[in-house]
């Protein structure tokens, strides 16, 4: 369905008119404001809008977003497949092979019923139900971009030669659930940013602001750490890209090795998620992408008709246990499902 108009909305930025779509990074260092969104396999859109203003993210309208209850999802990887790779990668570690590798498993559930399906009507009821920091959308439906995004995760922020990423590893229900092994995993990722930032900054000025801060999320804690450089003169975003893409926090390291991993363990693409997704203003020299996890997005090209899509994962490391990375899975999705079934609009409060 393609009657929906081109939108991007990052916050509270609204961005409409679009004037051009590429797949060519060196364009977000141009001119102009751009919407970013980054598949985790390297498919890459950046579409340029003319008109960019601030307005609140409008009020969800009952029945306006017609969801997929619960029961309807399903998994690339059901439990004991899941638990299976967790082992897998284990095993792995043992061999010397990898630190930590990121699995995931992409659900998905058909879209049926009357109606457009409009991803922005899903970011209005995640603004409510599950606020974050890096939510927005991305409505592109001529180009196979639709996606609402809840994500907690900074992947990179940019003011001129200044850049920033803020990792996060590391989930409990509370900060009590945190263990040695998060705050493990979190180090590791954080030195893999570190050397991923080093090969486009500038000789020593990549720096760790902050290392394992608790942060609250909707439902659940997560450790989050800082990690800030200066871009090294003449790198651009097609540069800091190429060095830092796809995010560590949700590969693994060393990355090359995990990535092997993952493409012999998942068996969907992760698509927009565990990619990139944000805004850059080419003309300010400005910009920030989030990582693409809490993240929905539409496959109208599924067979059998549209399907809504979320990802989920977990870091494993040796000091993982296959039922409690299962059980992190399931407890960064729930909350998330319940509000896109319109739980949240069915009760007039918070799902999950």
């Amino acid at each position: 369905m393609h009657d929906l108009a081109p939108l991007a909305r990052f916050g509270s930025l609204v961005a409409t008119d679009l004037r051009d779509v590429t797949s060519d990074p060196a364009a977000l260092d141009s001119a102009g404001f751009w919407a970013v969104s980054a598949d985790f396999e390297g498919r890459l859109t950046c579409a340029r809008f003319g008109d960019v203003r601030t307005e609140a993210v409008p009020a969800p309208v009952p029945g306006r977003w017609r969801g997929p209850a619960a029961e309807e999802w399903t998994s690339s990887l059901d439990r004991a497949a899941y638990t299976a790779g967790v082992r897998r990668i284990r095993e792995h570690i043992a061999a010397g092979e990898v630190y930590q590798a990121n699995l995931c498993r992409v659900l998905s559930a058909p879209l049926t019923g009357p109606g457009e399906h409009d991803v922005d009507e899903l970011t209005a009821l995640l603004a409510r139900g599950n606020p974050a920091p890096y939510a927005g959308t991305i409505r592109l439906p001529a180009h196979g971009v639709e996606i609402a995004t809840a994500s907690p995760e900074l992947f990179l922020r940019r003011d001129g030669a200044a850049v920033e990423s803020g990792p996060i590893k590391g989930t409990g229900r509370t900060a009590a659930d945190l263990l040695e092994k998060d705050h493990a995993e979190n180090v590791m990722i954080v030195d893999l940013v570190r050397n991923d930032l080093g090969r486009v900054c500038a000789t020593g000025t990549v720096t760790v602001p902050s290392l394992c801060d608790v942060e609250p999320h909707p439902g659940l804690v997560h450790l989050v750490s800082t990690v800030r450089g200066e871009l090294a003169p003449g790198a651009g975003w097609s540069q800091l890209l190429a060095a830092a893409f796809p995010p560590g926090s949700v590969t693994g390291a060393p990355k090359s090795s995990a990535l092997r991993i993952i493409d012999a363990l998942e068996t969907s693409p992760r698509g927009p998620y565990c990619g990139g997704i944000g805004w850059v203003d080419a003309d300010c020299g400005t910009g920030e992408l989030a990582v693409g996890i809490r993240t929905f997005w539409i496959d109208r090209a599924a067979t059998g008709g549209p399907l809504l899509r979320f990802g989920t994962g977990a870091g494993i490391t040796w000091g993982s246990d296959p039922e409690r990375e299962w059980a992190e899975t399931e407890l960064k999705a729930a909350r998330l499902l319940a509000v896109a079934s319109g739980a949240y609009e069915a009760s007039g409060r918070t799902a999950g």
